[in-house]
């Protein structure tokens, strides 16, 4: 089942396109990779794809109910969102930076007090770093803030832009077993942008290459390395040698 799908969505800044229209369909309990060099245009769809930057064309819907002016920030409370770092505030604690949209949309307080202790949980964060502002946190431990921030009200879709690229090797390898597990119990439908080929063989059901705006080939790990749509996919990947499946490529 289609949950989140873009429909000929395309993007340019200052005359330089951004992305070509692109249309894609995300399913439910599915883990899907935008995978590509920096500047290929994986960011640009996923802001396009939470509203948060205007499309120049196309259109993005959440089982078939348009992202348009007047209904984008209720469809956005039905979206998780996590971003490289986090991107907390820095002047409030963890509790709050969870609790933000909770309280904002007047959620009770005993609700809100169960589900972050069920959150904390989930993503392995001791209680008692909740009191603790972003600045006296890891990074590591920051993600997992962000993580538990994104998961507050349930979405239905979980979009991750390049969650783990600031971490150190041992945090970010501790970090990627734990998303995994988060994402198979919660059976959502996600979408992490990454350009690492290890990090989207790890993660994802699809992955979705993409070269200068355009989609360049979707499929599974092995369509990718054994049927590649053009030479730019088997270069990509053997510029990449951190699994031994790619190197061998």
């Amino acid at each position: 089942m289609t949950v989140l799908s873009v429909e000929n969505l395309s993007k340019s800044f200052g005359g330089q396109l951004a992305l070509a229209p692109t249309s894609l369909d995300f399913s439910a309990g599915r883990t899907t990779v935008l995978l590509g060099p920096s500047g290929c245009g994986k960011t640009t769809l996923l802001k396009l794809m939470l509203g948060l930057i205007p499309a120049e064309g196309g259109a993005v819907r959440l089982h078939g109910e348009p992202l348009v002016a007047t209904s984008v920030d209720a469809l956005r409370h039905r979206v998780g969102y996590v971003i490289q770092e986090g991107g907390l505030f820095p002047h409030l604690s963890a509790r709050d930076n969870i609790a933000l949209i909770a309280r904002y949309l007047k959620r009770e307080e005993a609700w809100i007090e169960r589900r972050m202790a069920e959150l904390a949980e989930l993503a392995h964060l001791p209680a008692d770093l909740l009191a603790r502002f972003p600045g006296q946190l890891s990074g590591g431990q920051r993600q997992r803030v962000a993580l538990m921030r994104a998961l507050m009200l349930d979405p239905e879709v979980l979009l991750l832009d390049e969650p783990l690229g600031a971490l150190d090797p041992m945090t970010r390898h501790r970090l990627q077993l734990d998303l995994k597990s988060i994402f198979a119990s919660l059976a959502r439908t996600v979408v992490l942008v990454t350009h690492d080929m290890h990090e989207a063989a790890w993660f994802a059901d699809e992955i979705v290459l993409m070269r200068e705006g355009r989609v360049v080939q979707r499929g599974s790990l092995d369509d990718l390395l054994y049927r590649p749509a053009e030479p730019f996919v088997t270069e990509f990947i053997r510029a990449q040698r951190a699994d031994p499946r790619l190197a061998a490529a």
